[in-house]
């Protein structure tokens, strides 16, 4: 898919369906996701969600998110969030780096309610495989926490 330099909004977490409604009130027409690595959950969700919604979704990589900020190529972005309040959000992980990097490139964070619950941490396979193929060598311990804090100096709004 050509990129183009208009409004494009990166997604990352599990969205409730009603955020997928307001990118279609914004006439928001595609959008960037991120994978959402361990499961890759928020990669089905969202591009299923998006898609029932004709708004054409640009799946990434989860480390890929510094490149389309370098490139400009992000204008906003939006974290699903478990839990928030005034000092900030509970996000899942990559939430931080991804208000860092907005505020560093002066794009908008927003926080919204995620889809359902999640654990505090991942299990040791869940970084050690993928797809049930072992990437790391035997005995290698991991650590995968899921959630992570974003302090509110990160965010721009917190809806919902």
């Amino acid at each position: 898919m050509p990129v183009k330099k208009n409004s494009i909004v990166l997604l990352q977490g599990i969205f409730d369906p009603s955020v997928f409604d307001h990118l279609k009130r914004r006439k928001i027409r595609e959008v960037f996701v991120l994978e959402g690595r361990p499961t890759l959950d928020a990669a089905r969700h969202s591009c299923r969600e998006l898609l029932k919604r004709k708004i054409r979704p640009t799946l990434i990589a989860d480390n890929m998110a510094g490149f389309l900020f370098y490139q400009k190529l992000v204008k906003e972005v939006w974290l699903s969030c478990l839990y928030a309040d005034q000092g900030g959000a509970l996000c899942r992980t990559g939430g931080l780096i991804l208000g860092v990097l907005g505020r560093a490139h002066h794009v908008p964070v927003h926080v919204y309610p995620s889809s359902g619950q999640s654990s505090l941490l991942g299990l040791t396979k869940d970084i050690t495989s993928f797809n049930g193929i072992s990437v790391a060598p035997a005995g290698i311990s991991g650590y995968v926490p899921l959630v992570e804090w974003v302090p509110e100096k990160y965010i721009g709004k917190i809806y919902g």
